[in-house]
């Protein structure tokens, strides 16, 4: 039912016979499965996002596996059971990959982790580039006190150090700016003006020496935050696939905007 929603919504989008186009279909099939999306109050663009990319990934992995089962159900059955593998993970999975290194005797392990958005740390409270938070994100951490990570060789908990690299770059990255951090017994949101580029993002110097897919990446797609973390506003800018043209995305107000207008300091998802 998602999957057939949000495809009626897509073709809705592009079939050019309304202005504007609402997703309420969609969101009313979406908040079946997410109630807490059905409520007024207000929500993360963040959770909302990854709940849809999970809904949608669902859905179709069981149709595709239902799928190859009827048409090859003996030669299935010889190998074992269908990946789970859709049109989701194939744009949007990526493939991170963390060395943790025992700082007693030096055992390094290595442990894999998927992942469909990037929470980026923010470093400074004023400006800063998004090369910054993807150095912030990917630089080595040292794990101590209560942290500490149980050595196999040594026996014991040890003081361990970890640093993260990508070992699978996917299609289409997502990054999500942390925006909101803890402060006190509250939230506080960080208005820090973060400069990231238009094209020709380098992912290479977070990228193993694996096999992986073109490190440089395009902008395709901002989601802003406005206002605070109780009473705020999203809006969108988004690149025309066959113009190049960029446009802004305000409830039922759909303007073109310049590409000099893209970098904001409200940029909450960034989509490359």
């Amino acid at each position: 039912e998602s999957v057939i929603a949000f495809g009626s919504l897509i073709s809705s989008m592009w079939n050019g016979d309304s202005d504007c186009v609402s997703p309420v279909d969609f969101h009313s099939v979406l908040v079946k499965r997410y109630p807490t999306f059905g409520k007024t109050t207000q929500q993360d663009a963040q959770e909302f996002l990854i709940c849809v990319l999970n809904e949608l990934h669902e859905a179709l992995a069981k149709v595709r596996a239902q799928l190859k089962r009827r048409g090859a159900a003996e030669a299935e059955a010889s190998r074992g059971s269908i990946s789970e593998t859709s049109i989701i993970t194939q744009l949007f999975e990526g493939q991170l990959s963390y060395d943790i290194r025992c700082l007693k005797c030096q055992t390094t392990i290595n442990r894999p982790e998927s992942f469909t958005v990037l929470s980026l740390p923010i470093p400074s409270k004023t400006a800063c580039s998004l090369q910054d938070c993807l150095k912030c994100f990917f630089q080595q951490d040292t794990l101590t006190w209560s942290n500490q990570v149980h050595c196999s060789c040594c026996g014991t908990k040890q003081d361990t150090a970890v640093k993260g690299t990508i070992t699978k770059a996917p299609q289409i990255i997502i990054f999500h700016l942390k925006r909101f951090e803890w402060q006190g017994e509250g939230e506080r949101k960080l208005s820090t003006d973060i400069c990231y580029p238009l094209s020709n993002l380098d992912l290479s110097p977070y990228t193993s020496s694996l096999p992986c897919r073109e490190a440089g990446y395009s902008l395709c797609a901002v989601v802003n935050h406005y206002g605070l973390l109780d009473d705020g506003h999203y809006t969108a800018f988004c690149k025309h696939v066959i113009t190049k043209s960029w446009y802004r995305f305000d409830d039922a107000q759909i303007t073109k905007i310049p590409d000099n207008s893209v970098q904001t300091d409200r940029a909450y998802l960034l989509f490359y």
